[in-house]
């Protein structure tokens, strides 16, 4: 469950093995789990997620993300060494187990399916959604010409319109819209003109 996991500890964090991960290829990478973490934000939570790190001997960490994920590796990197100081001082970990984790490795990968990130061709999870988002207009496609209906198909990507101009594009859609490119002045006229056509 993300940073969840590494706060809450317990069985969220075990370790994969063949029995584990068998059947699973076909899914999601969500298969893992996702959660948005409040706690992780805060020092106190990060403390916590260093303890359970320690207690599982984890020293390499491989997060994937977008901006919140990745900045909060950077923090939890950079803090490191002060978060096993705090767990000494506590008594909460020994010299030995401090020393033997001194270093936190992080491999950060950019999970986005808005393909938003330079020097990538697609970041992780944006094959999937073009594959849903297709799946979806292939669905309606036969809907919308027996009753000539027009439809409305809206994607994700809050500032990215990468999904919606490949699909778009894939598709053969009549009209798009794109936060790079906001609409001209008149485009209600002139799409319902297009669509007349």
């Amino acid at each position: 469950q993300g940073y969840e996991g590494l706060v809450e500890g317990g069985d969220n964090i075990k370790q994969a093995n063949w029995l584990s991960v068998s059947n699973i290829i076909q899914l999601g990478g969500t298969v893992i789990g996702s959660a948005r973490c409040k706690a992780f934000t805060t020092r106190a939570g990060r403390l916590r997620a260093a303890r359970n790190l320690v207690e599982h001997g984890i020293t390499n960490l491989c997060v994937i993300g977008g901006d919140g994920s990745l900045t909060g590796a950077d923090i939890f990197r950079s803090e490191w060494a002060g978060l096993l100081e705090e767990l000494l001082q506590d008594g909460q970990i020994s010299e030995e187990v401090a020393r033997q984790n001194c270093r936190l490795n992080i491999v950060g990968l950019v999970g986005s399916i808005d393909n938003d990130f330079c020097g990538t061709d697609m970041t992780i999870g944006t094959d999937s959604a073009l594959h849903r988002i297709m799946e979806v207009i292939d669905a309606i496609t036969t809907t919308a010409q027996s009753h000539q209906r027009t439809f409305v198909l809206e994607v994700m990507g809050r500032h990215c319109g990468y999904l919606a101009l490949v699909s778009g594009l894939a598709s053969g859609a009549d009209w798009l819209f794109i936060p790079e490119s906001p609409p001209e002045d008149g485009w209600e006229d002139l799409m319902c003109e297009r669509l007349g056509e």
